[in-house]
């Protein structure tokens, strides 16, 4: 046998995919429930038999390795099946947001020029004024069961590598523009050891996908459920009615919290004198939370709050590894470091910052993507020195433990949404009484931040803010939409030496309007 071959071989036994542990799981417990929804429940060996079928479905339709699918629907157990039937012949899906508007979904789809768009009846319509475009459309509610039937219920052979991409993640970039992460099979298996052995995911835990499927806090962590013989139940969004009832009725591994949907849940919870079944851990976000709220509800779960700090990048970065302990109310955010990864601090020349200084968090490791689709430059700029540049701003303290700085590229955290304010003051601009757009964070009870701007206005023509908000929804996804508006006088935005409005100053000020 010469070298190469040899080589060859050797890989090819070291691999490991998404679909395999899928298929090990079905082995090892084939009538174990998979997933389940209010409705029904699918065993593990229904599941493999499922995605096969979807993805023998693929095949036909001459989607191949390395070629794309995308995906624009609520939460549901076919979701999870699409995604793992493209998983084992090495499709990419593409999960788009389907709160975006149709300008920023249709650049979303573009990019990465999926064969095959699968949808469902509740948001087909947003690719209704889409004409003449080349891919396919399969609704799920009405084709994908009729089109699977005559498949094969064993998935075509397909030899694939854990560097093969896996799922494709839209977040947004400093211009606004959604960008595509790409992650690979062995980032992907990589995140569900980070689950095991920093989160405590174990053999037949549950876990509640209830936030949306295009964020990978709701489809990454379904799946390292699946992997390890778990249950994954599926809700249709905050829908605390039902989320309150299986906190009563479901031991769980992780529920996840997230501004603008906590207090709800609480109430709800108090309302009914709901009593947990077991939870090991609950939230995220704690830096966008009061700390008054992450004790109550972390009292009414009986279970900890969990300090996360995550990237789509990354998954749970190097500093998501703290919990505050039931009931506690917490005066100190910092975090500690997970497994898995190589961090360093670095200042804006690239050179080590010491503990104490303020640095932009870089990482190396297994978990981490393997870059924005189709943006060579944007890679290169980011990947420098062989290292993934966050811009996130951190300290390292003397005990180990890291606090959260401030952000290099200024972005507005908003229930669990990324929102970049150079997008809304464009669309803002677009008014022609709009002479100059600032936007900043400004804390809010619900949602952590929102978006406010400050405009200055052409003359003394003072544009109708009813108009702003119809300019802003008709361009962009609603929670992008700036919740308050001020007008002021150009010459009073602070500025730099080179003329920039300094954003922070005006921040001060949305601070100020806080405090009455």
């Amino acid at each position: 046998m010469n070298a190469s071959k040899h080589q060859s071989l050797i890989s090819h036994a070291g691999s490991w995919t998404v679909g395999d542990l899928i298929s090990r799981e079905a082995q090892r417990n084939p009538t174990a429930p998979a997933l389940e929804d209010a409705s029904r429940t699918v065993s593990f060996s229904e599941l493999v038999i499922t995605t096969s079928r979807i993805a023998n479905l693929l095949y036909e339709l001459n989607v191949s390795r390395g070629e794309r699918i995308a995906i624009l629907s609520e939460n549901s157990i076919e979701y999870v099946e699409i995604v793992i039937a493209a998983a084992k012949i090495g499709v990419i899906v593409s999960v788009l947001n389907w709160r975006l508007s149709e300008t920023e979904l249709h650049h979303c789809i573009t990019l990465v020029s999926p064969k095959i768009i699968f949808t469902s009846e509740r948001f087909d319509q947003k690719l209704a004024n889409f004409n003449n475009e080349p891919w396919l459309i399969i609704k799920i509610d009405s084709d994908l069961e009729k089109a699977v039937q005559k498949s094969r219920p064993m998935a075509p052979p397909v030899d694939l590598d854990p560097e093969d991409g896996f799922i494709i993640v839209y977040t947004s970039g400093t211009t606004g523009l959604p960008k595509g992460a790409l992650i690979s099979h062995r980032a992907e298996l990589a995140r569900s050891l980070v689950s095991r052995l920093d989160v405590g995911l174990e053999r037949g835990d549950t876990f509640v996908a209830w936030p949306p499927m295009f964020h990978m806090v709701s489809i990454e962590h379904a799946l390292h459920t699946l992997f390890v013989g778990g249950k994954v139940i599926i809700v249709d969004g905050a829908d605390t009615s039902r989320l309150a009832d299986l906190i009563a009725s479901e031991p769980q591994w992780w529920l996840v919290l997230i501004p603008g949907m906590i207090e709800e849940l609480a109430a709800e919870v108090k309302r009914r004198h709901v009593k947990p079944k077991n939870i090991k851990v609950i939230g995220a976000l704690a830096d966008l939370v009061s700390p008054t709220l992450i004790g109550e509800i972390s009292g009414l779960l009986n279970a900890p709050y969990w300090n996360t700090f995550g990237s789509t990048e990354t998954g749970m970065l190097p500093v998501a590894g703290t919990r505050f302990p039931i009931g506690g109310y917490p005066n100190d955010l910092s975090k500690q470091h997970n497994s898995l990864y190589l961090w360093k601090l670095t200042s804006p020349d690239g050179q080590p910052v010491g503990k104490g200084g303020v640095g932009e968090m870089t990482v190396r490791g297994p978990t981490v993507f393997s870059g924005y689709w189709n943006a060579p430059e944007v890679n290169e700029k980011e990947f420098r020195d062989g290292w993934f540049h966050m811009g996130d701003m951190f300290i390292e303290n003397d005990d180990g433990t890291f606090s959260y700085a401030d952000r290099i590229k200024y972005m507005i955290k908003s229930g669990g949404e990324n929102i970049y304010p150079a997008e809304i003051e464009r669309t803002l601009l677009k008014d022609p009484a709009v002479a100059e757009a600032v936007v900043v964070r400004k804390k809010h009870e619900k949602w952590g931040e929102v978006p406010v701007a400050y405009i200055a206005v052409r003359g003394t023509d003072i544009p109708d803010v009813d108009r702003l908000v119809r300019l802003c929804k008709d361009r962009m996804a609603d929670y992008k939409c700036p919740h308050e508006f001020f007008f002021v006088k150009a010459e009073d935005f602070p500025r730099s030496t080179s003329g920039k409005v300094q954003r922070g100053t005006v921040e001060l000020w949305s601070r100020g309007k806080d405090d009455g």
